[in-house]
């Protein structure tokens, strides 16, 4: 148990710090946001077709999340 205020310290498995460790298939987090953009679309059209007004919006947003990181990552590779 770590103390109020204090960080628990990371184990040293031998990766630099920060990068993430991937499953074996998984496609990095480009894919992974591309794929929750697509899913989130239809969770959206769902939402809407059910007047889940809040819902909906909220989705939307994590929509319009989705898809400024992916044009961020395509302008950043572009450069």
């Amino acid at each position: 148990m770590t103390k109020p205020g204090r960080k628990r310290a990371r184990a040293a498995s031998g990766a630099p710090e920060g990068s993430r460790l991937e499953e074996p298939g998984e496609g990095g987090a480009d894919e992974a946001v591309a794929f929750i953009a697509e899913q989130v679309a239809v969770l959206r059209k769902l939402a809407e077709r059910h007047r889940l007004d809040v819902l909906h919006y909220l989705l939307g947003m994590t929509q319009l999340e989705a898809d400024e990181h992916l044009r961020l990552r395509t302008r950043r590779k572009l450069s």
